[in-house]
């Protein structure tokens, strides 16, 4: 059986692939993904639709399609299992209890046709084996711990009684009751307007530090993962492009799509009325793929060996900052470890 290599990660995903064989082809979302994520540290992954995030994480979870249309390859080591190695029962007792995903809309994950408390209990129970009495009291508990008021009232309305926020704070509860050791959260703020926003990412935040979770936060929103992860990779065309501190890649963004999400953010610091500067063309067709860099298309410094040739992700020197590309980003940093 695999183990971690180190006593501090919780999660090794390993060349990992997932592709979907669809009546035009094969569609490679996730194409050779390696990263590590420690106990109690939050991960960011971040890139435009489409680029192979969500797929990524519902990998991880185990929670594709049974058919036979998608194809796996690779490994994905928790807590020094291979999750790819266990049965579905097995796979069972690990989603929700010790690995929790909160989704972009709430409602997907509500039961639009029973209770909140309901819903909450049932987790309770069945995960836990808490008794029906108990779990009222811990659902409560929950509810409260969430930042909603009134919480015995709450319990009995059914999610579309409840503002979008308040939906998401609910699923939030749910992802919590087991105390996982990570929370996988998909875009758990795109519908919500700016305030609700940071109130979702602080509550996030906050149940971290007190259930002592690692957290993969999935967003297009360079601007979210900037005060809120530790690390962050970056996804395009269902390969990892960079990976380093977020820190790091704010200040010091190395591979040209990076550099193209973050002109392409709203920034306080822009003066009144400055215009966003939007990536050009589309990502790529994952059932045909471009030769070489999936990003020359869209890329200003591309030249010959971009189209010809695919960069392979490479360790700048001295450094955990990782990226995939040929001509990195003329910064001064980057020529002085190149020359």
């Amino acid at each position: 059986m695999a183990t971690i290599d180190a006593p501090d990660q919780l999660l090794q995903v390993k060349n990992l692939y997932t592709q979907f064989d669809t009546p035009k082809g094969i569609a490679r979302a996730v194409d050779g993904v390696t990263f590590s994520l420690d106990r109690g540290k939050t991960l960011g992954i971040v890139g435009e639709s489409g680029s192979g995030k969500s797929v990524l994480s519902r990998t991880i979870i185990d929670i594709l399609a049974k058919d036979g249309s998608v194809l796996y390859d690779g490994e994905i080591i928790f807590e020094g299992r291979d999750l790819r190695n266990l049965s579905e029962k097995e796979m069972r007792d690990v989603r929700g209890r010790e690995i929790a995903m909160v989704f972009q809309d709430p409602m997907s994950s509500l039961n639009p046709v029973k209770k909140i408390g309901k819903q909450i209990t049932e987790v309770l129970t069945k995960r836990l084996g808490m008794s029906s009495h108990l779990a009222k009291v811990r659902a409560a508990e929950l509810i409260n711990s969430v930042g909603i008021p009134d919480a015995q009232e709450q319990l009995g309305r059914y999610p579309m009684h409840l503002s979008g926020g308040m939906r998401q704070r609910v699923a939030i509860a749910i992802a919590i009751a087991c105390e996982p050791k990570l929370l996988i959260a998909d875009e758990p703020t795109t519908a919500l307007d700016v305030t609700i926003q940071a109130q979702i990412l602080d509550l996030l935040k906050e149940q971290q530090e007190k259930h002592d979770m690692s957290v993969i936060l999935i967003t297009h929103n360079l601007c979210i993962v900037s005060g809120y992860t530790d690390d962050v990779a970056v996804m395009y065309a269902g390969k990892i492009v960079e990976k380093c501190s977020t820190s790091e890649l704010i200040s010091n963004p190395i591979m040209p799509y990076t550099e193209a999400l973050m002109n392409s953010a709203p920034s306080l610091a822009a003066a009144p009325h400055t215009r966003l500067k939007a990536i050009p063309g589309l990502p790529p067709n994952l059932l045909d793929l471009p030769e070489g860099c999936s990003f020359n298309s869209r890329c200003s410094y591309k030249d010959q060996k971009c189209i010809n040739d695919v960069p392979d992700l490479t360790l700048l020197k001295n450094t955990k900052h990782s990226f995939a590309c040929w001509y990195p980003l003329a910064q001064s940093a980057t020529k002085a470890a190149f020359k």
